[in-house]
């Protein structure tokens, strides 16, 4: 697994996922119990991964629908 995208904000993470399964690109969220843990501070960041092998199909996804990754 590879991490496609980190960011504090739920909602980018749960766009990203729509458009990711929309895509038929497999995708997990890391980090979702920790972020529950710390409350709704925001500081603790989730990660979205996908399988290796689709990172360069999905990174374009996120690319087509504006949202920015790291790097």
């Amino acid at each position: 697994m590879k991490q496609l995208l980190r960011t504090t904000d739920p909602t980018s993470i749960a766009f990203a996922k729509a458009l990711l399964q929309g895509e038929g690109i497999d995708c997990f969220e890391m980090d979702v119990n920790m972020s529950v843990l710390e409350g709704s501070i925001g500081i603790l960041p989730r990660r979205l991964m996908v399988h290796a092998d689709d990172l360069e199909e999905a990174e374009q996804v996120m690319r087509d629908n504006g949202i920015a990754l790291e790097g």
